[in-house]
């Protein structure tokens, strides 16, 4: 059964960094390994220089490994033009130039991001047979809870829209024919139909985010992160989707005791605060602090990257 991994958190901590570092940890288990990123922000092609799609595409110098980026824009686009198709198949001519108005304005809202992506995120999941893991480097912390909550709020959501459309054709029925043998209008109606298949989708998703995935956040040691962090954890919760772990990126360099000056006196007081916070977060929050990740002066890739593996401490289960 292939497990799915996410690693969330809010824009700039890293996590494209740490996912990419425990892909690697993942094929050095023997595991097959795809990375997905669903961040507009694509980091994965510069941590492997390399570029990547919206397919799989082997990872250059690391077997085993292979790597996809999903764009969100070309999601949007795909998932009106999928609509409009429908649309045209099963409503009048003077319906469809309305409802298309309506589609053009809905695109534009929020939400909309979510909608077309999600349809993508579980197509990645029912598809990812080839592979033992996938690891998802999500976007940032608002639209990829957001995404992670639709499975429940639309299968209800689904539910009722499945009610008033049979209770609909049942009054048309009665309506167009009285007491005589029904025309079983509801018989391979194919909004029903659609609706059928939507509410299917959901429930896959929603049981493979429940019993078939983990999650873990992505934080650095300041404020903003930690406020944030402790909001996606009780959103996270609300969803029933428990957080694993937790991963604290850039923790600052302690100076050598020998070092002195502006510069080092700094870092040690910097060193002294992070410190702290690291303690604060380990006695506030419930998921256990699974890495801390010191920050690099250059741009984490190749033998960093591996670096930065070695110092993930989240098991890889191969069973």
């Amino acid at each position: 059964m292939t497990t799915f991994t996410f690693f969330g958190g809010k824009g700039g901590v890293g996590k494209t960094t740490v996912s990419s570092a425990y892909a690697l940890e993942c094929i050095d288990a023997g595991l097959e390994t795809l990375v997905v990123s669903t961040d507009p922000a694509h980091s994965t092609a510069d941590v492997f220089d390399q570029e990547f799609g919206d397919d799989p595409r082997p990872v250059e110098g690391y077997d085993g490994l292979s790597a996809m980026e999903i764009d969100p824009e070309r999601e949007v686009q795909d998932h009106l033009q999928e609509l409009r198709r429908q649309l045209n198949a099963q409503l009048s001519a003077a319906m469809v130039n309305e409802v298309e108005l309506q589609l053009e304005m809905a695109h534009q809202t929020p939400g909309a991001y979510e909608a077309a992506l999600f349809d993508r995120f579980v197509e990645v999941m029912r598809t990812a047979d080839d592979y033992d893991r996938v690891v998802f480097d999500t976007s940032p912390t608002g639209s990829t809870l957001r995404l992670l909550a639709l499975p429940d709020l639309l299968e209800r959501w689904i539910d009722r829209l499945m009610d008033k459309r049979e209770r609909s054709i049942d009054l048309y029925e009665k309506a167009a024919i009285g007491n005589q043998e029904p025309r079983r209008v509801m018989e391979g109606d194919p909004i029903l139909a659609r609706l059928q298949e939507r509410k299917e989708r959901f429930e896959f998703a929603g049981e493979v985010l429940r019993e078939d995935a983990a999650f873990y956040l992505v934080m650095n040691p300041d404020e903003l992160s930690i406020r944030e962090t402790a909001r996606s954890l009780e959103t996270l919760a609300e969803a029933d989707l428990p957080v694993r772990g937790l991963v604290v990126n850039r923790l600052t360099p302690e100076p050598e005791p020998r070092e002195e000056g502006r510069g080092a006196r700094y870092l040690r007081e910097r060193v002294e605060t992070e410190r702290d916070r690291l303690e604060r977060i380990e006695r506030e929050f419930e998921p256990p602090v699974v890495a801390t990740i010191e920050t690099r002066v250059e741009e984490v890739r190749g033998s960093l990257l591996e670096d930065v593996a070695s110092e993930l401490e989240i098991a890889v289960d191969t069973e």
